[in-house]
């Protein structure tokens, strides 16, 4: 498929049906028109771009999630991750429902929001079934790393809004976890002891005093 200045999925994935990612797979490239002009999936290579569907402008629940998301941008941004959101709504009705969240709320929404009215890009991301005519059903978020790989996703229906203190939560998990070559436990948050990857040899299993410790350990600090 060719890219179009107004907005298309240009890396050649087919767009009849699904193709739900999966975590390690390449995000699907594309370009788009957006509400921060045009923009590239490939603009953010070097750094963590959080990709997330809404179901649409001017309702409830999204309304919410995008003030909370646009007063949290600079927490985002202290960890090296831009915010984009897609949804099938028109540039135009981004702009109008942008400008509302402002005048309301006193809050600028300054993460580009992409407009995808043919439903190639939700599509490609596994966004929207093969038989569907909007993204009414679907609030789906995509952690993607600096090298446009899908580390994490997660997918709340219509009537449930999403937790921005977990996206950051999860956000600093995967960043630190892949630093520390460690593993973040239930309920971690940042500065919290990490876990370390066990080693799965008999030896180790019966070097320990105890049953657990050979598999279930503090990671030292430093």
């Amino acid at each position: 498929m060719q890219p179009t200045p107004s907005n298309t999925a240009d890396s050649g994935f087919q767009t009849t049906g699904p193709c739900p990612l999966h975590i390690g797979d390449p995000a699907p490239q594309f370009s788009a028109r957006s509400t921060t002009g045009p923009v590239s999936l490939s603009d953010f290579r070097g750094r963590w771009l959080i990709l997330f569907s809404h179901p649409g402008d001017f309702t409830p629940v999204c309304t919410t999630e995008f003030v909370a998301l646009a007063r949290a941008a600079d927490d985002f941004a202290e960890r090296n991750c831009a915010l984009m959101a897609l949804s099938v709504d028109s540039l135009y009705a981004h702009l109008a429902w942008v400008r509302l969240i402002r005048d309301h709320y006193d809050v600028e929404v300054r993460f580009p929001i992409v407009e995808d009215p043919t439903l190639v890009i939700g599509r490609a991301y596994g966004m929207v079934s093969a038989s569907a005519h909007d993204a009414a059903a679907v609030r789906t978020t995509f952690f993607i790393d600096p090298d446009g790989i899908v580390r994490a996703t997660t997918c709340y229906p219509v009537t449930v809004g999403r937790s921005v203190r977990e996206m950051l939560r999860t956000l600093a998990a995967l960043q630190e976890s892949d630093a520390a070559g460690a593993l973040a436990p239930e309920g971690w948050q940042p500065g919290d002891p990490l876990l370390c990857q066990p080693e799965a040899t008999l030896d180790d299993a019966f070097s320990t005093s105890d049953a657990l410790s050979w598999f279930l350990k503090e990671k030292p600090n430093g």
